[in-house]
């Protein structure tokens, strides 16, 4: 797994490819996101385009990730979840809780719409 980071304004955006499984995919999305969050990203866009599997410790991962980023004031919405993935995490019945997007510029589009990490809660 990896992860890539870049910027649009405000917002960093996180290209995550391969798979978010148990190992070493779930120590790198919690490390990333601890690391942007305490740099002060307040905007944090996760582009899980290239994540073709996720598992329970995965969903897991993401979930804590998410949570740890707005507890600290920090928003995060996703974009581009695969559909093997999306599927999962709709079992899961994960899918609901999250703000995700199938385009990027929808995604970006809704972080100048929202003006507090409650409404994206």
């Amino acid at each position: 797994m990896g992860i890539e980071a870049r910027k649009a304004g405000d917002i960093i955006i996180l290209d995550v490819t391969g798979p978010l499984t148990t190992g070493v995919g779930e120590v790198m999305l919690r490390e990333a996101m601890d690391e942007y969050v305490a740099e002060g990203w307040h905007k944090i866009l996760l582009n899980l385009a290239e994540v073709s599997r996720i598992d329970s410790t995965g969903i897991g991962e993401l979930v804590a990730s998410i949570k740890l980023a707005q507890r600290f004031g920090s928003r995060v919405k996703l974009v581009n979840i695969d559909s093997k993935v999306k599927h999962i995490l709709d079992l899961s019945r994960i899918l609901p809780l999250l703000d995700f997007y199938e385009t990027e510029e929808e995604a970006l589009d809704a972080f100048a719409g929202s003006t507090s990490p409650a409404a994206d809660s």
